[in-house]
């Protein structure tokens, strides 16, 4: 019996002691596999690019957001890039719906959020997250003159955080001018409407060139981007005999303003070349300009860019390669004004 339980009791040790063994083994490997799975999922998580998009638009589900086709055109950009929303690269999104003195503060939210790049769709915009960050890269998608912003150094050469596509040229507004004279070749007096913040004084020096070519007087009315007195301006170029209305790409190009502006513009049968195509889609009569979606598809090209190691400030800001006439003949009728054909033969779209 001793003998018996001799061999059998380190027999059994053995056996006790090899069970413990594939115990701690397979422990050690749950262990290992956890861990080496939330390390993986970790490193996952921070390779996913994180960008903001900031705007001082409405909402694009907003029926008066003036730029969603602007938006999609960025996000496709990004999709003809390899880009896939929530699963390579993560898009934060902040609308100041139409209110710009709220820029600042969601650009620091975007800044919290540890993004990567922020996206501008506009040099205001641009402006607000510069004041937010020096040091994270910011792209806009279509602004005013980034040089006299202050945004840039140059376009060739930003030299900071700052860079991405400019709408503006410097023959753009007299441009304007010579399409909006052809349509009315009688009137001999044009107003400019811009606002005291807008980056318009540049351009309209430049477009006082094509007003004395034209034999045309064409004079700045100004309205306070703080207290915008619209009804004002209007009463002013009743008062001047104004002929012809060309607005500016500025503050006044919100949603709530535009709608008004159109609707004096109207109420005065006042013709009107306008600074954006969101102008012509509410009722405008003409838009002469930048195509913006481009401008906005191109951004995405730029954050590429950055994202594979490029420094913002050795990116150069680009200028507008496409460009649109949109004319409704629908504004045309309710204020009674005729679009001569070689005119009309121009336009890339045609709203009847």
């Amino acid at each position: 019996m001793r003998n018996h339980l001799a061999v059998t009791l380190p027999v059994q040790v053995a056996k006790d002691v090899k069970t413990m063994r594939i115990t701690t083994l397979i422990r050690l490997l749950v262990i290992f596999f956890l861990t080496t799975a939330s390390i993986t999922e970790a490193q996952q998580a921070k390779s996913i690019p994180r960008i903001g998009y900031l705007s001082r638009d409405l909402h694009p589900s907003d029926s008066r957001a003036s730029s969603p086709r602007s938006l999609e055109a960025f996000q496709q950009g990004l999709r003809d890039l390899g880009y896939v929303e929530g699963k390579n690269i993560i898009v934060e999104y902040r609308y100041a719906e139409g209110r710009p003195e709220r820029l600042t503060a969601l650009a620091v939210e975007l800044i919290r959020l540890k993004v990567e790049i922020i996206v501008t769709d506009n040099a205001a915009s641009a402006r607000a997250a510069r004041k937010a960050t020096s040091t994270i890269p910011i792209v806009i998608c279509s602004g005013n003159d980034p040089i006299q912003s202050g945004l840039v150094a140059s376009l060739a050469r930003p030299g900071g955080n700052v860079t991405g596509l400019t709408n503006m040229i410097t023959e753009l507004l007299g441009k304007r001018l010579e399409l909006l004279k052809e349509v009315v070749p009688k009137v001999t007096r044009f107003a400019f409407l811009d606002d005291t913040e807008g980056p318009g004084g540049s351009m309209f020096k430049d477009a006082q060139l094509a007003a004395q070519a034209l034999h045309v007087k064409f004079e700045r009315i100004e309205v306070k981007s703080d207290e915008p007195d619209i009804d004002g301006a209007f009463r002013q170029m009743v008062k001047e005999r104004v002929g012809g209305l060309i607005s500016s790409s500025g503050f006044l190009n919100v949603a709530t303003h535009r709608k008004k502006i159109l609707q004096l513009a109207e109420r005065n049968r006042l013709p009107a070349m306008y600074s954006s195509i969101a102008w012509t889609d509410d009722g405008g009569l003409m838009y002469y300009g930048p195509n913006t979606p481009d401008l906005f598809r191109r951004a995405a090209v730029y954050v590429d860019k950055i994202l594979k190691g490029a420094k913002a400030a050795e990116l150069p800001v680009e200028r507008p390669m496409k460009f649109d006439f949109v004319i409704s003949l629908k504004a045309a009728k309710q204020i009674g004004v005729t679009i001569p054909p070689n005119v009309l033969v121009r336009a890339t779209k045609v709203i009847r």
